[in-house]
């Protein structure tokens, strides 16, 4: 799986401290969020992202292909997961239970 991190920052997640790249470019088939701020998808055929809600909570994905973004939380209080078609972004955040959907310009329900 091929990554292109950005180089590291200090974020504090739920009260502690790490080190994480804020922007990457996915080019593999899955990829398990780490912290990040920013994921741009570039993996040429479905990509999966799997939301990590102990190291992410706020995140930014623009999928430059077509992406499925899973979970084994709620998003919106109702998916297990959403789909992305290629070139659409969306902004979620991981409050208390659950990821929402704070902006979007392509989502698809699933």
């Amino acid at each position: 799986m091929g990554i292109v991190k950005s180089y590291p920052i200090t974020k504090i997640v739920y009260g502690e401290k790490k080190e994480i790249s804020d922007s990457i470019i996915v080019k593999g088939s899955t990829y398990k969020t780490n912290g990040e701020g920013y994921i741009v998808v570039k993996y040429p055929d479905m990509c999966t992202i799997v939301l990590d809600e102990i190291t992410t909570e706020h995140l930014t994905i623009k999928a430059m292909s077509d992406t499925v973004i899973k979970t084994n939380k709620l998003i919106d209080e109702e998916y297990e997961e959403i789909q992305l078609e290629k070139f659409a972004s969306v902004e979620l955040r991981f409050i208390i239970d659950n990821w929402y959907v704070m902006s979007s310009d392509g989502l698809k329900n699933s």
